[in-house]
């Protein structure tokens, strides 16, 4: 869906992205994190044929970038960091100016599905002008989806929705994503990211890492599994430690804290051993590492 090989922008002195090579595949939700200024916005923009790259290759959806932008503008959606409306319209000229722009063979019956599925349709005689910001980021995605595209660019696509309609927004995609369409999120919501998206890419002007989230939190900080019990007991850290999956144990309190490295298959086994070792457990929990953990550490240490 995308294929991307040593992609590179410069912008006078200051080199935006550095030779960005990933692979995206279709009906994936992939997460491209960041911080303010690390080229993420740039990298939609030449994916989307709306900017030309300095040097490097990309092929979306089959047509490479450069070379059958017209095509690549044709079959991706799109919602920007700032999506622009004219503002003395109504919602529905607006996304019927649109769909006239993509040729949509039923306007009026695409206006009318996405904006009931946004909950605009009954401001849809309303200007632009009088919405919302949160309203205009739900309307500048119904405006990416008329066309029906199969490859969908959101930045930053919750910014500035209330609870409620950033909750509609992920139910969204999460319904994009079960009609199999892929997704290229940008965001700066670790939370959002980790729920929706089947790998992230963590980006600061290059790729730093890409993976599946629970991957990235086991690679870089174990799993660490924590027994509690009814009373501490001497020797039962030591009992752990002795096991030879188990990366580190120590107790704290009435809980007995072990990292490893697949809880899954080695829990039964370290139960076995506690309880040998008159251990007596209450209940077994996971300490998850947050993925706000993995981003801080990975893009502290670029």
């Amino acid at each position: 869906m995308i294929q991307t090989e040593n992609l590179t922008k410069q912008f006078k002195t200051t080199l935006a992205v550095d030779r960005l090579t990933l692979q995206v595949q279709e009906g994936e939700v992939f997460g491209f994190l960041g911080p303010n200024g690390a080229g993420k916005t740039t990298t939609v923009r030449m994916l989307t044929s709306l900017i030309g790259p300095t040097s490097g290759k990309a092929i979306v959806n089959g047509f490479e970038v450069g070379k059958q932008d017209t095509d690549i503008r044709r079959s991706v959606g799109i919602l920007t960091e700032t999506p622009g409306m004219y503002d003395n319209l109504s919602a529905q000229f607006n996304l019927e100016i649109y769909a006239s722009l993509y040729e949509v063979k039923d306007p009026k019956g695409q206006i009318e599905k996405y904006l009931r599925m946004l909950g605009l349709w009954d401001r849809r005689n309303d200007e632009a002008g009088t919405f919302s910001k949160g309203m205009k980021q739900k309307l500048a995605i119904a405006r990416s989806l008329l066309h029906e595209p199969r490859l969908l660019f959101l930045d930053e696509p919750t910014a500035a929705l209330d609870p409620e309609g950033a909750r509609l927004v992920r139910d969204f995609i999460e319904e994009l994503r079960k009609q199999g369409r892929t997704i290229f999120l940008c965001t700066h919501n670790l939370d959002e990211a980790d729920r929706l998206c089947d790998r992230i890419g963590v980006f600061k002007s290059r790729l730093l890492v890409v993976d599946a989230p629970a991957r990235l939190r086991s690679q870089l900080f174990g799993r660490k599994v924590v027994f509690h019990l009814h009373a501490p007991a001497p020797g039962l850290a030591q009992t752990a430690q002795a096991l030879p999956f188990v990366q580190e144990a120590r107790l704290v309190d009435n809980k007995l804290l072990v990292t490893l490295e697949d809880p899954d298959l080695h829990n039964p086994e370290i139960i076995r051993a506690l309880v040998g070792a008159g251990a007596e457990i209450q209940f077994v929990g996971e300490l998850r590492r947050s993925l706000e953990d993995v981003y801080l550490q990975l893009v502290k240490a670029a």
